[in-house]
């Protein structure tokens, strides 16, 4: 998947994003498990899960396949180490890697990857291809937690869309193509985006010209108890599923799952 220019307009259309909650849910089942130290997230983006993470003291090393949303998430850090150095020995580092074939040459604590990252590996045997690698990339005891969009949620995009954005500065059209039979989901996006600059906070920065922009995303859902399978055969020794950031049994209803799983 293409992000050169989608990189660039992720943290507007993201912003109502839960990372908090993430964050809340990463550290309740850390207080369960065992802190750790050092922290891998995988499928990193821009950076909005990895330095909070950093802020708050973890040694944590983003992973993501794109150059762009990595060149964006190291100016973020560098641009709050400005204003605030992280405390209590907190760090972070970007590597350009895939998901199915990370490695940072030594075993981490954790491995994190929010925002249904794991949901664009589009066959299972890239996704058991990951699973194997998180287990190896972990030390012994390391915890593995993620969240996916499950099979319900898919449908529920299918039968919402299309979906529309229109604000002053950026909008969107979202539409939704699901192919039922491989639980698989093709977003098209238009966007189109105000030209100027953002970040100086005033409208007059604005051009009254708009930038189009056209993205297609792909993603798969998987049976909950066939991911806990893979997660099994990769070697984990204690997997457990959880519901839309609640620690609690998934239903039919549950539309985001997270899975913890042990090494």
């Amino acid at each position: 998947m293409a992000y050169q220019q989608f990189s660039y307009l992720y943290d507007r259309l993201m912003e109502d994003m839960p990372y908090d909650e993430w964050i809340r849910f990463a550290r309740q089942c850390w207080d369960k498990y065992g802190l750790p130290r050092t922290v891998v997230d995988l499928g990193c983006g821009t950076g909005s899960t990895a330095i909070p993470l950093a802020r708050q003291g973890f040694e944590v090393i983003g992973i993501d396949l794109s150059e762009d949303m990595l060149a964006i998430a190291d100016q973020k850090a560098a641009d709050e180490q400005r204003k605030t150095p992280f405390a209590g020995g907190g760090s972070v580092q970007w590597l350009q890697q895939d998901m199915r074939e990370w490695s940072i040459g030594r075993p981490v604590d954790a491995v994190v990857s929010f925002c249904d990252c794991f949901n664009y590996l589009l066959e299972e045997e890239d996704l058991a291809q990951a699973f194997e690698r998180t287990f190896e990339g972990l030390a012994a005891g390391g915890v593995f937690l993620f969240d996916m969009h499950t099979p319900q949620q898919l449908h529920n995009y299918a039968e919402s869309q299309p979906f529309f954005l229109n604000e002053e500065d950026i909008a969107y059209i979202w539409t939704s193509d699901f192919d039922s039979s491989r639980c698989e989901i093709e977003h098209a996006l238009t966007i189109f985006c105000r030209e100027g600059d953002r970040e100086s906070g005033s409208d007059d920065a604005l051009t009254d010209r708009f930038q189009r922009v056209e993205e297609t995303h792909v993603q798969r859902a998987y049976p909950i108890d066939r991911v806990e399978e893979m997660l099994r055969r990769a070697g984990f020794r204690d997997v457990s599923c959880y519901a839309d950031f609640y620690w609690k049994k998934p239903s039919e209803d549950t539309e985001r799952a997270f899975f913890v799983a042990l090494k």
